[in-house]
């Protein structure tokens, strides 16, 4: 009795021990759950094989032997169900079938480039990617003598908008197994933010510790801790974020499967964790509070977008006729608008043309999608346009992101030496990609910029909101730059700065300090005011 006990024990605490290890959902709609369910019947056979052996084929002479045959045939039909389930689960969820229901995974809308995306200060444009943004923190790091002997920089490098700006967090985690025994105690000490747009990089460091995150083991490791709580959950992603008050939070995105048993991948809540206290809660998407940036990951949003872009005319057409098939282009970027996280892609024809049709941005918490039809240079060719620019310093351009530049849709690029270490900046005109500015700062880039629109009768004024202005010359000096000279004034009473492109108004050179003048002007991103007219 003692030796049949002994292998079901022992299945029962493998089986234990695996599921344990390997967390798996316990969710009918999950590939995981799948395969867990087969791993574990092939780990039951190989540690009850002898068992069985003896059972059905050298017990001759047992009364049993029978019975055991015919236990054993009815047990062999679960695999067989169990694979032809699967099998037909994945036909009926497949875009072959339901090429519609994919195609309608996500609604989008026609949007208005200018009224939707407003010049943005040129001081909030996020000039790192994740790459630069892990150098800095390193280097912050390895100047933190009382914890870089414990603690290294953490992978988990995600964009959010704090208090108004742009910047990327992530916490420490621990050097290897044996520091975290010593200092599991007090948790990790602090996580690391990155101001996207400065480069400023602050290690902060917190009251109470990090003692719920990936990095722990056994009962506090994130996953372990949430898939106890929530045994069904199919968790998609995790996030780290950090709230208006700087409390940092684990955001777990929560799958679900809205065609069939596998297909059509959404999101339909987030379960949020309190980084320091493993405080939970569970929210359903039309519920996630705002200050969560990101709950659908890129990669999802941009698959969405893609069954809508090449399904709208069903699933054969997509492969074989391509009529009106659009698919996203090769990357993405983040844009922060009206405090939150949008994906931006660009859109091209499925036929591989090398221009895009258009762009997209998908809301990274409520996805809200909205499309904008503006044909010009695909991403990809503007980093080259402006790796060219620089081609005898041997930079490398970052992955574009989307401007709003004097109303025209502009890429704005960093320049990376060999390092990782941004060294210039450069803005290509989406419609007229052979408009390429570079620059060593922000503001030096986009007069440049501006300098070349106006030079390619592109109107960089908006004389909508043109205001005016009386006063005598108090102050009056005249800069070079760029082979065009340019007049600063500044006026009695006024402590505001006027620039005067000459060669477009030369009666500014018939003034002079104590004279009265009338200036009309528009205010710029620049913080001075462009003149417009002068009298």
């Amino acid at each position: 009795m003692k030796k049949r006990l002994f292998p079901i024990i022992l299945t029962i605490l493998v089986w234990a021990g695996m599921y344990y290890y390997y967390l798996p959902p316990l969710n009918i709609h999950s590939r995981d759950s799948w395969v867990f369910i087969l791993t574990v019947l092939v780990v039951g056979i190989v540690i009850n094989f002898w068992t069985i052996f003896r059972a059905v084929f050298l017990d001759r002479s047992s009364p049993e032997r029978a019975m055991n045959k015919k236990i054993m045939k009815k047990l062999l039909i679960v695999p067989l169900a169990l694979a032809v389930f699967y099998a037909g689960g994945t036909l009926l969820s497949s875009p072959i079938l339901r090429a519609s229901a994919y195609h309608k995974l996500l609604d989008v809308e026609q949007g208005d480039f200018t009224t939707d995306i407003q010049e943005v200060d040129y001081n909030k444009i996020p000039i790192l990617d994740s790459a630069s943004a892990a150098k800095l923190a390193e280097r912050e790091m390895g100047s933190m003598v009382d914890m870089v002997s414990q603690y290294e920089v953490s992978s988990y490098f995600n964009q959010i908008n704090y208090q108004g700006k742009p910047v990327r967090v992530t916490p420490l985690r621990y050097g290897d197994l044996i520091k975290w025994i010593t200092n599991r105690n007090t948790g990790i000490p602090a996580y690391i933010q990155i101001d996207m747009t400065t480069q400023n990089v602050d290690l902060t460091k917190l009251e109470q510790g990090i003692k719920f995150s990936p990095f722990e083991h056994f009962g506090r490791n994130l996953y372990r801790y949430v898939r106890f709580r929530y045994p069904n959950a199919m968790i998609r992603s995790t996030n780290f974020e950090i709230d208006e008050n700087a409390v940092p939070y684990w955001i777990c995105a929560v799958e679900t499967k809205t065609i069939g048993l596998f297909g059509g991948t959404d999101i339909k809540g987030a379960i949020v964790v309190n980084a320091i206290t493993g405080e939970h809660v569970y929210y359903d998407i039309s519920e996630v509070p705002r200050w969560i940036d990101k709950v659908y990951d890129a990669n999802l949003l941009i698959e969405q977008y893609d069954y809508y872009g090449t399904l709208k005319k069903g699933y054969i057409n997509s492969v074989f006729g391509q009529r009106e098939c659009l698919k996203s282009t090769e990357g993405y970027n983040y844009i922060a608008l009206e405090d939150d996280v949008w994906v931006y892609t660009g859109v091209t024809s499925i036929g591989g043309d090398e221009s895009n049709v258009g762009f997209v941005l998908m809301n990274s918490r409520t996805k809200e999608t909205k499309y904008y039809q503006i044909s010009g240079a695909k991403e990809v060719s503007a980093m080259s346009s402006a790796e060219g620019q620089v081609q005898h310093l041997g930079y490398n351009a970052t992955f574009p992101i989307l401007l709003n530049i004097a109303k025209e849709p502009t890429y704005f690029l960093s320049l990376k030496d060999e390092a990782g270490l941004v060294k210039k900046y450069a803005m290509v005109n989406i419609q007229k990609y052979q408009i390429v500015a570079i620059g060593d700062t922000v503001a030096e880039c986009e007069r440049v910029y501006r300098s070349l629109m106006a030079g390619n009768g592109i109107s960089t004024v908006d004389t909508d909101n043109a205001l005016t202005v009386s006063g005598t010359i108090a102050m009056m000096k005249d800069v070079v730059a760029d082979g065009n000279t340019y007049y600063y004034l500044m006026l009695e009473g006024n402590d505001e700065l006027f620039e005067v492109e000459a060669k477009k108004y030369l009666g500014i050179l018939k003034k002079q300090v104590g004279d009265t003048v009338s200036l009309e002007y528009v205010t710029d991103s620049t913080g001075v005011n462009a003149v417009i007219g002068i009298k």
